[in-house]
């Protein structure tokens, strides 16, 4: 007897999903099946932005965050503070910090992180352009690292700091610790660690 499956777009459908970083088959299956078959899903709206997403939109040039041909909404804004640069792994980490409102100066995104075991070189990431950025500032800036504290990001941090180091700028690094609400005892070694030589007066 035949072994009955989806039809062969209802496959490919899936395996396009599946693709997606975090969707698994059983997902992928699910939001098919409810693209096909739900009356809210609206699947030609769906497709269309999409396209129009991935024509539109591009990393700016200077700063690497998503642009448009209108611009890019970080390098556009004159409110900003030109003295201080925070330099970010990925373009959707300027989101995080944008949301926090505890930055208002200009981004670096790098486009990854060094990763030998990935094959991700110096040469792969936007530090070039960081250094040209850097040189072309009229006086001295302040480059904060905002990178993960994975051995990637921190390799990522620690080659940045020594390429930088004596050009105009005075780097730092964003403080480590634990997260508010987060007790001792969730706490990983590296975690308190960062916390005790981050500690600050009171």
């Amino acid at each position: 007897m035949k072994r009955i499956d989806f039809p062969e777009p209802v496959k490919a459908l899936v395996g396009e999903l599946k693709r997606l970083p975090g969707i698994g088959p059983r997902s992928a299956e699910r939001i098919a099946v409810w693209l096909l078959q739900s009356p809210k899903a609206e699947p030609a709206t769906l497709a269309g932005a999409l396209l129009a997403a991935k024509e539109m939109v591009r990393p700016c040039p200077v700063c690497g965050f998503f642009a448009t041909e209108s611009g890019c909404d970080v390098c556009d804004d004159s409110a900003r503070d030109d003295q201080t640069l925070c330099v970010v792994e990925q373009a959707t980490d300027v989101l995080p910090l944008e949301r926090s409102g505890a930055f208002r100066g200009r981004y670096h995104c790098l486009g990854g992180k060094l990763s030998p075991l990935d094959r991700v070189s110096p040469e792969d990431l936007r530090i070039p352009s960081l250094v040209r950025r850097i040189e072309a500032a009229p006086e001295e800036i302040e480059v904060i690292l905002a990178l993960g504290s994975d051995v990637e990001g921190e390799a990522t941090a620690n080659y940045l700091a020594e390429l930088l180091r004596g050009r105009n700028c005075r780097l730092t690094r964003i403080a480590q610790g634990l997260p508010a609400g987060g007790g001792l005892e969730h706490a990983d070694e590296l975690t308190l660690m960062r916390a005790m030589q981050g500690r600050r007066s009171v």
